[in-house]
């Protein structure tokens, strides 16, 4: 009989169902590696919401669905541990550095990365990204063909590097810094999850690699001290943090976190910019539909904004479909440093736990026909992931990936260019665009081949007035009722990232003090603020604020 713990909730006293067929000492691992989202999802289809199997020694425990990833994203560090199950990032970020450093430590690294993707310097980044994707496509002509997933490395990384880390790694460094970083990269190779430092060519490659990096890094950091002027970028904010102890960052791990930082600009970006290209040359009706939206509000040849971009729902709504069917990141780790309850369930110590966006992502009772692609989905009115923690592509909980908002205008910055100039077709059979599973962050298989032509297009003067009539129009604004003087303010604080989007948008209602903490000013707001305030909900990169309007 199940017993209540000092939370008043019900001790689990289950073990998870294990996955049959493991072999002597390595276990599930060969079939796992041969594909990992087909073995996940027979996992879920033979047990449901939770199910153990193992790789090599360690024994896994993967959690599905909303509730299960609600718990496994709320959980706290001290109980899940990422430090424990990322083991194979400690040789590319450095020792000490993200996840090989002591919990203080680490979150006191990641708030140092903030400010250059709070929404101030976030407005400034949509010129850089067009003007970038411009400069690449400068030489293609009237029609050509491309590897889509190789261009979109290279346009990601240079978008990536010049809004992220400053010109010197963007300009100067550029061609060494690709070799580096390709290095880096490859270093994330499967065998490294369970042994980071196994004498495979590829993974000593990746630490010759990382050792250039911080020589590098360090020759930047004494020439900017020797310049009288200072740049705004990532960079610099690491070279002038400090420590709560007032210590200040060494190169080592100021390396470290650049590279941290880039991982999360680029890395998963590629791919998923190349599937958005795929799906919609898969698809013209949806294809089309886009175009309609992007030359309405942009017109011919219009200036690409920070606040326009804001504004593409369609577009939006097609990412988010992408990243729905084919998410970078199929499964997440931790090590459970203290049993874990999941209803009627015990996950004990010592053990690994994973989430998998992909498997939870086509769960039919939460998004119906769940291998179709279907944008819609997203719309008022359908909502399929109003289920919290349904829709996970970015994670969740106080690890949701804090680059998310990052990511999105990434995209939407390139194809309000690309979608625009070109039309793409697939040079290959459209089934053949598959995912490439063998790497450990899931982009197209290659070759990924695609033709494009000179897009022509004219609109008279009177579709430009209605496509700026439209763009100005779109400020969100909700309908206010008189039934109440005040509405009500409520945040998660466990999903807040300190991005300040909410105090651009409604500086009565929202602060974020200089230590990246989120302060409600008003809980209870006049009505006159409540469009600002339903702005602030609208735009918050994690979703933490809910306006309830009575």
């Amino acid at each position: 009989m199940s017993s209540k713990d000092k939370n008043n909730t019900v001790k689990a006293v289950r073990q998870p169902p294990k996955m049959p067929g493991a072999l002597p000492f390595v276990g599930h691992m060969i079939a796992f590696a041969k594909n990992p989202y087909t073995y996940m999802m027979e996992l879920r289809a033979r047990f449901g919401e939770i199910g153990e199997f193992r790789m090599f020694h360690q024994e896994m425990v993967l959690m599905t669905g909303p509730e299960a990833n609600e718990v496994f994203f709320r959980a706290p560090d001290e109980q899940l541990d990422q430090n424990e199950a990322y083991k194979v990032m400690t040789p590319i970020f450095g020792k000490g550095v993200v996840f090989d450093a002591p919990l203080h430590i680490k979150n006191q690294q990641l708030k140092m990365l903030m400010p250059v993707l709070r929404d101030k310097p976030m407005r400034g980044y949509s010129q850089i990204i067009v003007n970038e994707v411009e400069d690449l496509i400068k030489d293609w002509g009237d029609s050509g063909e491309i590897d889509l997933l190789e261009f979109m490395k290279q346009l990601t990384i240079y978008t990536s590097s010049h809004c992220l880390l400053g010109t010197e790694f963007r300009y100067e460094l550029n061609e060494e810094f690709a070799k580096i970083y390709h290095d880096l990269e490859n270093g994330m190779h499967p065998i490294a999850f369970v042994f980071p430092n196994f004498p495979l060519p590829v993974l000593r490659r990746r630490d010759r690699a990382r050792v250039r990096i911080e020589e590098l890094v360090t020759e930047i950091i004494a020439k900017r001290a020797s310049k009288k002027e200072k740049s705004e970028d990532a960079f610099q904010m690491l070279i002038d943090a400090t420590y709560a102890d007032g210590s200040k960052l060494s190169a080592h791990e100021i390396t470290g976190l650049l590279v941290g930082t880039i991982f999360a600009g680029h890395h998963t970006t590629a791919g998923s910019a190349a599937w958005v290209l795929i799906e919609l040359a898969r698809r013209p009706e949806i294809l089309q539909s886009v175009l309609q939206e992007l030359d309405q509000i942009f017109g011919v040849d219009g200036e690409v904004t920070f606040q326009k971009l804001r504004e593409i729902p369609m577009l939006e709504r097609v990412i988010k479909e992408v990243l729905r069917l084919h998410p970078p990141l199929i499964f997440l780790i931790r090590k459970v440093n203290r049993d874990l309850h999941f209803k009627d369930y015990t996950i004990k110590a010592g053990k690994f736990v994973c989430a998998s966006p992909r498997v939870s992502h086509r769960i039919p009772e939460i998004f119906p026909d769940p291998e179709k692609f279907d944008p819609d989905r997203y719309m008022e009115g359908r909502n399929e992931d109003k289920v919290p923690f349904s829709w996970i592509a970015f994670g969740g909980g106080r690890h949701k990936c804090s680059g998310n908002a990052f990511a999105m205008l990434q995209l939407k910055s390139i194809f309000s260019i690309l979608l625009r100039r070109y039309e793409f077709d697939l040079v290959d059979d459209p089934e053949t665009y598959q995912d490439d599973f063998e790497q450990m962050v899931v982009q197209p298989k290659e070759p990924c081949r695609i033709r494009y032509r000179r897009r022509k297009i004219t609109l008279d003067k009177t579709g430009e007035a209605e496509a700026r009539n439209v763009v100005g129009g779109s400020t969100g604004k909700v309908a206010e009722t008189e039934q109440c003087p005040f509405f009500q303010v409520t945040v998660d604080f466990d999903l807040c990232q300190g991005h300040a989007t909410c105090m651009t948008e409604a500086p009565e209602i929202f602060h974020v003090n200089d230590a990246g903490e989120l302060e409600v000013l008003q809980e209870n707001p006049p009505k006159k603020l409540l469009d600002k305030a339903k702005l602030a909900e609208k735009y918050c990169p994690t979703k933490a604020i809910k306006i309830t309007s009575h």
